[in-house]
């Protein structure tokens, strides 16, 4: 038996991935600041000892990584912001979502993993202007003239703030990629009922939950959570 050779080929890196990699760097740890234009590609150029063309190639590696953006036809590239990052990420994984077809009854389950632990730590120490926007949010759901399309928006808004007054920024962030993913899912839920007979007890529902985060009532939080997600998805 021939005995398997103990390396692999070394593979070669492009200078454009290198030059990719130290802007990245550069990015990431701050040195260029969130929103910061680069300097022009003739600029960068000179200062890496490459051609303009290596530079290009480097800057659509990351604006496809969502680092970079387009700053005009004429003007350098900046770097993203952080709402521009985060739209890319959710983008990213309601993709992956898409592509391996996951069920809604997992994707609720994970949401649920996520806003319980986000909720049960905003009934500690709660932010509190995200519990004035949640508090705004189920004022609007209360309009009884409100559209369908409209009540849904201010549902989603409604769990984001509760979310984000944990204060945990990466809760908010990944309920944010979770929320997207489910709405895949959520004109077929809607059309399967009459919005003028489940609206009221899905204001009900939120109603019960902000209450609870706000008495600091863990148990209560969870509970009521896992019955409004089970009520309205059906999983």
């Amino acid at each position: 038996m021939t005995k398997a050779p103990p390396f692999l080929a070394v593979e070669r890196v492009t200078i454009a991935v290198q030059v990719a990699d130290r802007i990245r760097a550069a990015i990431l740890d701050r040195t260029i600041a969130a929103g910061e234009r680069l300097p022009p590609e003739r600029t960068l150029a000179s200062q890496f000892g490459v051609s303009r063309a290596t530079i290009r190639e480097a800057l659509r590696h990351l604006q496809a990584e969502g680092l970079l953006a387009s700053g005009g036809r004429t003007s350098p590239m900046q770097t993203a912001t952080l709402d521009g990052a985060t739209d890319r990420f959710r983008e990213a994984l309601t993709n992956v979502v898409r592509l391996q077809k996951v069920s809604l009854p997992d994707l609720v389950e994970l949401r649920l993993a996520i806003e319980t632990a986000a909720l049960a730590r905003a009934c500690d120490a709660p932010v509190k202007e995200h519990l004035e926007a949640a508090h705004r949010q189920l004022s609007t759901m209360r309009d009884p003239e409100i559209t369908r399309a409209a009540f849904h928006r201010a549902d989603v808004a409604f769990h984001i703030a509760l979310v984000a007054a944990s204060g945990n920024e990466a809760h908010e962030l990944v309920m944010l990629a979770v929320k997207d993913s489910i709405e895949l899912h959520l004109d077929e839920a809607l059309r399967a009922r009459s919005f003028a007979r489940v609206r009221p007890r899905l204001v009900a529902d939120h109603a019960a939950l902000l209450a609870a985060v706000e008495r600091g009532s863990k148990t209560t939080v969870a509970k009521l959570l896992r019955n409004h997600l089970a009520g309205f998805y059906g999983t």
